[in-house]
């Protein structure tokens, strides 16, 4: 059975806290926006497409038995609810998209004169609801790319060894995972021989929830630190890199967590093929370049601590970026739902089928 990070159902919303993940697997009640952006700020929820998911869903838990009494009201009241949640972490861009496609839909219903205050909250709801299933579908497609598009290299049917970065499974999405699908999608194939994940510094994503994901799928599985990638490239024949994404640019750059970026340049140096996995909702095509992407930045206490023990000497100052920013030329495919594409061809392709989807 696998993990389930959400839990919604008529109105009511849980999140897996993942902050006492390993040592405590317990749910939390989302009971509004308020509530919603807090556990994304606090990292309580964590992983783009949960973000957004979860985001969302805080919005219908808080507006699912309200009653209002114009349209107008309804669509002034989320528009101003869905900007304050993409304030709570900026980098990820599904949580500002789904926003965006929220905000258009109760536009549209707004102004359509045929449908009733009722109706466009019923229709605004299921636009909502319908996202995890939409998410976990998402995620299975991007499975089969990317484990297809690794084995596409590998001779005589052999097993592969890849690595990956932060956590990009179950805990991160609706189900099944982006880059986690991947490796998930190889192990169904038997055709996964070892998965390697990094632990993450400095709130531990790989070593506390990827871990916890393979152990509990029982897939064959090395945690290693950080600082360890360029040895293991050196020493072990590592198929491919397949990470996540927080938001790709335009031009392919994508920014995920902090230490994706040094993984691609040592991937590059010994010839590792390495792969960004994410869904459509992570592509943001008004950003020309990584460059323009804002790069959170979180505590200091982060770096300093674990849990309450002080690990850092007092009075050390701290730089503590969530993400960086891995550029188009160290990638080598953006596995995506629909495909896996070249950075240099990712404009193109995105554009083509999303004005495809729009004229069906």
């Amino acid at each position: 059975m696998s993990l389930k990070a959400i839990k919604y159902s008529n109105g009511k919303l849980e999140i897996l806290d993942q902050l006492l993940l390993p040592a405590q697997s317990k749910y939390i009640d989302v009971k509004g926006v308020e509530d919603g952006w807090k556990a994304i700020n606090k990292m309580q929820v964590r992983g783009a497409p949960a973000i957004a998911i979860v985001g969302c869903l805080s919005l219908a838990v808080e507006v699912f038995d309200e009653k209002f009494d114009t349209k107008q009201t309804f669509k002034q009241e989320v528009e101003g609810k869905l900007n304050y949640l993409v304030s709570a972490r900026p980098t990820a861009v599904n949580m500002k998209l789904a926003a965006e496609d929220l905000i258009s839909l109760a536009n549209a219903l707004a102004q359509d004169e045929s449908v009733s205050v009722d109706t466009m909250k019923a229709k605004f709801l299921k636009s909502i609801e319908d996202m995890l299933e939409k998410d976990i579908a998402d995620n299975m497609a991007i499975g089969k790319n990317g484990a297809e598009v690794i084995l596409s290299h590998i001779p005589n049917g052999g097993a592969v060894r890849v690595l990956t970065h932060c956590n990009t499974g179950s805990l991160a999405t609706a189900g099944y995972g982006t880059a986690l699908g991947v490796i998930r999608k190889l192990h169904e194939m038997n055709r996964l021989e070892h998965v390697y994940c990094t632990e993450t510094r400095p709130y531990n994503q790989g070593a506390r929830l990827t871990a916890y994901e393979l152990v509990h799928d029982k897939l064959p599985a090395t945690l290693i630190l950080d600082n360890m990638v360029a040895s293991l490239f050196k020493s072990r024949r590592v198929a491919a890199v397949v990470v996540g994404a927080d938001r790709v640019a335009a031009n392919g750059d994508t920014a995920n967590k902090i230490g994706t970026y040094q993984i691609g340049v040592v991937a590059k140096y010994h010839d590792v093929p390495f792969y960004v996995a994410a869904p459509f909702t992570s592509i943001d095509l008004k950003i020309p370049s990584g460059d323009m992407i804002v790069i959170e930045e979180r505590p200091d206490r982060e770096m300093t601590h674990v849990g309450e023990h002080r690990i850092a000497a007092p009075g050390i100052a701290c730089w503590n970026p969530a993400f960086d920013v891995t550029t188009a030329d160290l990638i080598t495919g953006i596995i995506t739902e629909k495909g896996v594409f070249k950075p240099s061809e990712l404009k193109e392709k995105v554009e083509q089928i999303n004005s495809t989807n729009q004229s069906i």
